[in-house]
This record gives structure tokens, C-alpha cells and sequence, in this order.
């Protein structure tokens, strides 16, 4: 029988693709500290976001064309996809809010300060659930549902600027003040979409 050698054999590539999606997310917090800077009255943190943004395009694509290349992976390519674009959607979202708040010349008020401290509180949160999946489930639930908490408490700000809304005798300011609101909301949507994702990726590994 000819002898192989075992320097011949291929070994599939195996990136870590739980590291990748938690360097995009740490992307994204960075861009959310901006964000809640800019929220809590310092304009100038809004100049920087458009590079981390793209920093943080940069880093899903790195995450993507490793999964790409992964043989085998932690989690389900489909998973780790959704996750990726629900994080990358949230630093947009974010993005967004800042240039309208901007073109409508409608500065951060109390409101949107506490809901952009939120997301990124609810977004550490998510942080700490992928750092523990794997390896704690039920740590990686709890954090998880961590995050979904944070998100609900940003809804009760949002009912609660919404309705303070209606003292305000400026139409406009409070048709601009509605749309950030709303903004913002919709930010906290997307984090209860990637808090979820998590918690499905932990069931379907048991």
C-alpha cells in the first residue's frame, strides 16, 4: 500500500466567525458612543460617523467572505448573515437619523439622548450574548434578553417624548421631532430583530 503523507492532507480552513461578527459589532458601538455623544449635545461626534460606518461596511464584508471560505462553522451561515446585517443596519439606521436631524435643522433633545443611550446599552448587551455562544447558552439568553429589556425601556421613552410632543405649540418642530422619534424606534426594532436571531441560533444548537 503506498504511504500517504499526512503533509498532504487539507485542512479546511476554520476562521473565527463568532470574533469576525463581534469585531463589527465593536464597529458599531464606536458608532454608537458617537451617536449618543451627538444625542447628549456634542455636534461635532456626528462627523465621524460616516467613517465608521464605512468601517463597519468593511468589517461585514470581511465577516462574509470568511464564511464563504468556512467549512465548518459555529453558527448557521444563514444566522450569522441576519445577524451581520440586522448589527450593520443599526449603525445605519443611526447614520440616518443624525444627517435628517441635521437637514431638518431639528437639534437632539432629552428624549432622543435617552433612547440612543439605550440602543447602545441593548447592543452591549448583544455583544456579550455572542461572547458566550458556544460556550454558556443560557448566559448567551440571558444577555440576549438583556437587550430586548433595554429596547423596551427605549419604547416607553418613545411613548412618552411622543405624547410630551403635543405641548408643543411648533408645528414643525414637532413634525421633526415625531420623525426623529420614530427614527430612533425603528433602530430599536432592529435590535429586538438581533437579540432574537441570537436567542434562535442557541435553541437550534441544542
Amino acid at each position: 500500500m503506498a504511504h500517504v503523507s499526512r503533509r498532504g492532507w487539507f485542512m479546511p480552513e476554520t476562521p473565527d466567525i463568532v470574533g469576525l461578527l463581534r469585531s463589527q459589532v465593536a464597529v458599531t458601538l464606536e458608532g454608537l458612543d458617537m451617536f449618543v455623544a451627538w444625542a447628549e449635545g456634542d455636534a461635532s461626534a456626528a462627523a465621524t460617523l460616516p467613517d465608521v460606518e464605512h468601517r463597519g461596511d468593511a468589517a461585514k464584508r470581511t465577516l462574509l467572505g470568511a464564511l464563504r471560505a468556512a467549512f465548518v462553522t459555529p453558527l448557521e451561515p444563514e444566522d450569522v448573515f441576519a445577524l451581520s446585517r440586522g448589527v450593520d443596519w443599526i449603525l445605519d439606521y443611526a447614520r440616518d437619523l443624525v444627517s435628517e436631524s441635521q437637514v431638518m435643522e431639528c437639534p437632539p433633545d432629552p428624549v432622543i439622548a435617552e433612547m440612543a443611550r439605550l440602543v447602545r446599552e441593548a447592543v452591549r448587551n448583544i455583544d456579550q450574548a455572542l461572547a458566550q455562544l458556544g460556550s454558556d447558552d443560557d448566559a448567551a439568553t440571558s444577555a440576549a434578553d438583556a437587550a430586548i429589556k433595554a429596547e423596551r425601556r427605549l419604547e416607553r421613552a418613545y411613548y412618552h417624548g411622543m405624547g410630551a410632543l403635543l405641548d408643543l405649540e411648533g408645528r414643525s418642530e414637532r413634525i421633526a421631532r415625531r420623525e426623529l422619534y420614530r427614527r430612533c424606534a425603528r433602530i430599536g426594532e432592529m435590535v429586538i430583530d438581533v437579540a432574537e436571531r441570537v436567542v434562535y441560533a442557541v435553541v437550534k444548537q441544542n
